[in-house]
């Protein structure tokens, strides 16, 4: 309100006031002539006097509501401005605080990783989950991947998947076997297993025993199903070598006490796979006996040496058959024919580069269609890259890495030599044969045949993987702290569920006391054989993989 307004309502006010100071004059003289009370007419003029009083100061408090009601709007003004001023700094303070959280996500993600791993039985649950989820995705992929060869050649789009999930089965249930077996009892079962794997693979070269099949004679057919004496010897040379050279263990083990007989063995039997013949395997046999000898501390010199003449030999067994040469010579890129030995690997490019990130969906392989041979075995890499994209294969690539990874820390924290090394051997093998199929499929080496462990299409070689992975998990178990922990009474769900027997802690035997006594009392830890050499001594020597303290 104006001043002019407000003199002019206090000028009206006045007037108001004159008027009724009149007629209460003209009111008190009536009254008087009516004979009334002055002093009334007094307390009349009071009231009168005090009514007016009273519109000043209703005009007053009318004036300071208005005023305030004006300050309350400039203070209302005020805070929307601070609420809008608070409410814009929350967001760079929010946006702040969620890169903090994006930049301690991996610090906490590594966290949660490393108390997973502190668990006891970490290690087996590991294993027991990689096995179930290789087994079940080959499964799925063997039935996409050969539907549209097996209705083409038998009328039924799932013949060759019913034969993998029997082997599958099969392989389950050795699988537990494996599990429950002591440990003493495969040691003992060791010799039997190289002695009767060997003759195995001398019979299948006899025709009329053996099965000739594409040039080779490699299987036995029993009851409609192939069995592969080549895939059952290395799960026994894995068991047998690592026993062998787990009761030679010394640090100052003599180079023949390391080598024989496990090279005169496993030469015997690379030259009956040969025979068959079966490149591929005879390489798979190499990585045993290789991770065998550099497991158990054979020197670095020997083993290099080793190293080369192997891969010497495979060249020039790859280049004396004319099949094997044509794969290298097209990897090479000496040999340019789309149709001839390059047909294999160029239509596997195809597929991965249809199959882009995200794949065209399973089941929606175009290259099985008969454009790729052997799509359900040893290419079946090709349809996961195509059906399930890029995203795909390096879920299989993670998997198997992480196999890897649980297998060698398996290894490491096992105090028993005999595990320790058939769980390394294992590792490497496993691990091996899958990054060389992969290497192949994608163009990164020559085709060899190496099959993609329980992806590929295989009986024989799915029942050895899953008994191998029951071996590891077996291992799994008899780690200190595993044993420990199920020592208390208290086993896991799995172990209650199967009836697991509770693991036993290792001891060594008493032909390990008397060696180990018989090696204390020899002057300065000589050698067998008169090579005399401390093991601190030792150069160029790979030591074996030590337990954890």
């Amino acid at each position: 309100m104006s001043r002019d307004g407000f003199d002019a309502d206090h000028a009206t006010a006045d007037e108001s006031t004159a008027d009724d100071s009149t007629a209460d004059d003209a009111t008190a003289e009536d009254t008087r002539a009516d004979g009334s009370d002055p002093d009334d007419l007094d307390r009349d003029d009071d009231a009168g006097w005090e009514d007016a009083a009273g519109g000043e100061e209703r005009e007053d408090d009318d004036e300071s509501s208005t005023r305030t009601a004006r300050s309350r709007r400039d203070s209302g003004s005020r805070s929307r401005t601070g609420r809008t001023a608070r409410t814009r700094t929350p967001a760079s303070s929010v946006a702040r605080a969620v890169q903090t959280d994006l930049a301690a996500w991996p610090a906490a993600a590594l966290e949660g990783v490393r108390s997973l791993l502190r668990r006891p039985l970490a290690s087996f649950h590991l294993i027991l989950t990689i096995a179930f989820l290789l087994t079940a995705f080959g499964l799925v992929m063997v039935l996409s991947a050969s539907s549209v060869e097996g209705y083409s050649k038998d009328g039924s789009a799932y013949g060759l998947f019913a034969t993998q999930l029997t082997f599958a089965l099969m392989g389950l249930v050795v699988f537990y076997l494996a599990l429950r077996v002591p440990v003493r009892l495969i040691r003992r079962a060791a010799a039997p297993m190289i002695v009767i794997t060997t003759i195995l693979l001398a019979l299948v070269l006899v025709p009329g025993i053996g099965t000739l099949s594409q040039g080779a004679r490699r299987w036995f057919v029993i009851s409609g199903l192939s069995v592969q004496p080549s895939e059952l010897v290395k799960v026994a040379l894995c068991v047998w070598g690592a026993h062998l050279l787990a009761s030679r263990r010394r640090d100052n083990a003599s180079l023949k006490e390391l080598l024989i007989p496990l090279l005169p063995v496993a030469f015997l039997i690379c030259v009956l796979i040969i025979l068959e013949p079966n490149l591929s395997t005879t390489i798979t046999i190499a990585i045993i006996v290789g991770a065998l000898l550099w497991f158990a501390g054979l020197p670095v010199r020997v083993f290099l040496t080793f190293a080369a003449a192997g891969v010497a030999i495979a060249v020039v067994l790859a280049l004396v058959e004319g099949y094997r040469s044509q794969r290298v010579m097209s990897f090479l890129g000496n040999i340019n024919d789309p149709q001839g030995a390059g047909y294999q690997a160029r239509q596997a490019t195809y597929a991965l580069a249809n199959g882009g990130v995200f794949g065209v969906g399973l089941g929606q392989s175009s290259a099985k269609w008969n454009y790729l041979p052997n799509a359900h075995n040893d290419f079946i890499f090709a349809i996961i890259g195509e059906e399930l994209g890029l995203i795909g294969g390096l879920l299989v690539v993670i998997l198997f890495a992480i196999l890897a990874f649980v297998g060698l820390r398996i290894a490491h924290r096992s105090t028993d030599p005999f595990l320790r090394l058939m769980t390394a051997t294992i590792t490497v093998l496993i691990t091996a044969q899958a990054f060389i199929n992969i290497a192949y499929v994608v163009g990164l080496l020559p085709v060899t045949g190496i099959q993609l462990p329980l992806l590929s299409a295989g009986g024989t070689s799915t029942l050895t993987i899953l008994a191998m992975l029951g071996l590891m998990a077996n291992a799994a178990r008899h780690e200190p702290e595993a044993v420990a922990a199920l020592a208390t009474g208290h086993p896991g769900r799995f172990s209650r569920l199967f009836r697991l027997p509770t693991p036993v802690p290792y001891s060594k035997t008493r032909a390990e006391q008397l060696r180990d006594r018989l090696d204390g009392r020899r002057p300065g830890g000589a050698r067998r054989g008169g090579a005399a050499a401390a093991p601190t001594s030792r150069r160029g020597r790979r030591p074996a993989p030590a337990a954890p303290a």
